[in-house]
């Protein structure tokens, strides 16, 4: 008994390390809790009596499970909507102290994690580790399961694509400005407007419940969807002369819209702006999913 209370009160001291490192590899405060649960319970079913470093061994841990889940997360992308989005601290974690929480959304910035979403799983894993965490690519190496000179490479490549991403637009007043531009120009079917805030490769998605909910209120002038629409003129033609009972509104923390009927939200859309122009909306009608979203509707 003693010696489960003295193992408990060690992961205990090493939780805020391991939440950061499971925060930062998966962009979500809920997935990294549970993240961190795993491992406490991979901790107590493991012999770890040789072990000389432990908060060493549960990083080793976290990180496996985070590269499981990230994986995982990478499999079901060719679902139209892409079931994660990184968070901030619009949506808190259960468990998670409100302060501690704070301390991580500071540490990455949202633009960051939106970057760090478009590597592939072992790419961000041994960049966390090694350009954040400054763990040794022979520590990374076994969680990767690739060599030193491999994984050395793979954090190398993420770097490359970190330093090259297109970051998304973080200034709160010019993305409202572009989100109410999007607005007027689809209510009033101003296809030339629409063209001017898209950009000219930009995908539109919405999930399977957005797909059914848009074809049953055609009528109401909300927009004919399909699962991805791609390109400035094919989003424009999609959207022109619809959201005529769309409400401006703070999607997790970010300008965005809101069809909420009776005051209870029914659908949301997401912008991903870069250098002024959108590049992604994503509209989302699954309940839960909008009940995990961080909605003001009303904001300007």
């Amino acid at each position: 008994m003693f010696e489960n209370q003295v193992l408990a009160e060690r992961f205990e001291a090493s939780r805020p390390h391991l939440q950061a490192v499971a925060y930062r590899m998966l962009g979500s405060l809920h997935e990294a809790d549970d993240a961190v649960q795993e491992s406490w319970l991979r901790l107590n079913r493991s012999d770890v009596s040789g072990v000389d470093n432990l908060r060493g061994w549960l990083t080793t841990v976290v990180a496996r499970v985070c590269l499981d889940m990230l994986r995982s997360r990478k499999s079901r992308r060719e679902e139209p909507l892409p079931a994660h989005e990184p968070e901030l601290s619009a949506i808190h974690a259960e468990g998670l102290d409100p302060e501690q929480e704070a301390v991580l959304a500071d540490s990455v910035g949202l633009a960051l994690l939106v970057v760090l979403d478009n590597l592939a799983p072992a790419e961000r894993v041994a960049f966390v580790l090694h350009d954040m965490f400054d763990l040794s690519f022979d520590e990374i190496s076994s969680i990767v399961r690739r060599s030193p000179t491999a994984a050395r490479q793979l954090a190398s490549r993420a770097r490359r694509r970190v330093r090259g991403a297109a970051v998304p637009d973080t200034d709160g007043s010019r993305q409202r400005e572009i989100v109410d531009a999007f607005l007027a120009a689809a209510r009033g079917g101003n296809f030339a407007a629409l063209l001017a805030v898209l950009d000219p490769e930009i995908v539109a998605r919405a999930d399977a419940a957005a797909v059914q909910w848009s074809a049953a209120q055609r009528a109401a002038g909300t927009p004919k969807l399909a699962p991805a629409v791609r390109g400035a003129a094919a989003v424009a033609q999609t959207f022109s002369g619809t959201a005529q009972a769309a409400q401006l509104a703070l999607v997790n923390g970010a300008p965005g819209l809101v069809w909420a009927p009776g005051g209870r939200p029914r659908a949301a859309m997401r912008f991903t702006i870069v250098h002024g122009k959108i590049v992604e909306i994503d509209l989302i009608a699954d309940p839960e999913h909008i009940r995990q979203l961080d909605l003001v509707i009303g904001q300007r």
